[in-house]
């Protein structure tokens, strides 16, 4: 729902010009929840989270139509910790905090019948297809990413890329380049360059994703179980997936394989999930499973992990929605992963279940 003379006014505050837009929007999602978390050899946690179905965020975009089919606009997008008002914060290689106001996204564009140029932090191309096709959205205790061992890369700072036009016959598709600048940060440690395309139409949608990170600088990345993976100046992170959904009327598929390499670690995620709507609500159920590979010579190892999940969403209206998430993340061998607002880390190899039961509102 637009709020254009609200956001005018707070933009107000940052900016002389922000009048010269042709519009602008203030949008954000609020998702809050109580969330149930035991893993096994510890104590459970009974706590108010989010982001259940839906990343908590406030936002502004504009646009300018500047004559002759160009427009310009901008998106500016900060995390929220609706359960307590403060903002998100950002994560280093190191683990620590890195504050970043408008940590989800911050761009400018250029449109034109030929695409869109657009600079500054945003999704990489290959995380595109692990939040499209999955049908929990990457999000609560339902996200795919939950089976993730080694970090993957979500968004990339300093980067400028280019989205074909939307007028291809169903094709579409983009490319992204990043420069580390010696950044500590994650989504800055490495030089990123990566690209993704695909096709849709009617209800079959498919993608793929490649990309290629050369580190600038010595990394020391955070992997299950608290293990790390070191990583030396000039190494190269391969990531490739691909994705697909098909809408059969009664039910949508979805799923994606992923794969990672870095430094003699490969990492591969399947994720398999369907929605089955019937009257206002929805039933979304899926699986998902990690397999990561040490070469280490006699340090080899190679540990897997996987997860059941569900959620019943009923939407009250097109912005508003109560759900109930229900997950079972089951270790194998040595991991130790656990659900999203656990007390700790669950025994090698045992389980961590949990489940939550929210309210999602667009504005």
């Amino acid at each position: 729902m637009k709020k254009s003379l609200l956001a005018l006014a707070v933009l107000g505050a940052f900016s002389g010009v922000a009048s010269a837009q042709s519009s602008v929007t203030l949008y954000g999602t609020v998702d809050l929840n109580g969330r149930y978390v035991k893993s096994d050899g510890t104590d459970r946690r009974v706590s108010m989270a989010q982001d259940g179905i839906n990343s908590s965020q406030l936002g502004f975009r504009g646009v300018e139509d500047l004559g002759g089919g160009l427009k310009a606009g901008f998106n500016l997008l900060a995390g929220v910790n609706a359960d307590t008002g403060t903002s998100n914060t950002a994560t280093t290689a190191t683990g620590a905090s890195q504050s970043k106001f408008f940590n989800r996204r911050s761009t400018v564009s250029l449109f034109s019948n030929m695409g869109e140029l657009r600079l500054g932090r945003d999704y990489t191309p290959t995380f595109w297809n692990q939040t499209i096709f999955d049908a929990f959205g990457t999000n609560g205790l339902g996200s795919s990413l939950n089976v993730r061992q080694a970090y993957g890369g979500t968004r990339q700072d300093n980067a400028i890329g280019y989205f074909l036009p939307s007028n291809l016959g169903g094709f579409y598709g983009q490319v992204m380049a990043g420069a580390a600048e010696g950044g500590s940060s994650l989504d800055r440690a490495a030089r990123y360059v990566g690209g993704r395309f695909g096709f849709a139409a009617g209800p079959f949608d498919f993608a793929g994703a490649y990309s290629e990170e050369r580190f600038a600088a010595t990394q020391t990345i955070s992997a299950a179980g608290g293990n790390t993976i070191t990583v030396l100046p000039k190494a190269k992170q391969k990531t490739w997936n691909v994705g697909g959904a098909w809408d059969f009327g009664f039910m949508k598929l979805l799923g994606y394989y992923d794969q990672e390499k870095l430094s003699g670690v490969k990492e591969k995620v399947y994720s398999l999930s369907a929605v089955v709507p019937f009257g206002q609500a929805e039933l979304h159920v899926g699986y998902d499973r990690s397999k990561l590979t040490v070469d280490g010579g006699e340090g080899s190892f190679s540990t897997s992990v996987d997860q059941i999940k569900a959620t019943l969403q009923y939407n009250l209206s097109k912005r508003t929605a109560m759900y109930t998430t229900v997950s079972q993340l089951g270790n194998k061998d040595d991991t130790r992963l656990s659900l999203p607002g656990a007390s700790g880390l669950p025994t090698l190899g045992d389980k961590s279940k949990g489940f939550e039961i929210g309210v999602r509102h667009f504005f």
